[in-house]
């Protein structure tokens, strides 16, 4: 693991240049600098690789729900129309015996007449 608070013992000497101020680490410094920044990219890159790996469990998961709802809708689109059909059918059978029911009406008050 890197010691982070490495940083604060390394002495560096500031000199400006042309307005500039330019820090001037040794080589063993610049070593530990670039040491830490790997330590901190390799630790960025497990939490990304962590995050990547939920997401897709999530979009598994989500497809499959989708799946199933894609399914559902399905079932219960078919069972409307079976549902609006047999209204279709029992309409057209209430409508047929009313008629019959106005028609032995008819005859019944032509017969008493």
């Amino acid at each position: 693991m890197p010691d982070y608070g490495r940083r604060s013992r390394i002495q560096l000497s500031r000199v400006s240049i042309g307005g500039t101020i330019v820090a001037g680490l040794s080589g063993l410094e610049k070593f530990a600098h670039l040491e830490d920044k790997i330590y901190r990219a390799i630790e960025q890159f497990k939490a990304l690789r962590q995050e990547k790996e939920a997401l897709e469990k999530e979009v598994a998961t989500l497809r499959r729900e989708m799946s199933a709802l894609l399914a559902e809708k399905d079932r219960l689109e078919a069972q409307v129309e079976r549902l609006l059909t047999e209204r279709d059918a029992i309409k057209l059978k209430i409508e047929a015996m009313l008629e019959a029911l106005s028609v032995l009406e008819q005859e019944m008050v032509d017969s008493l007449r």
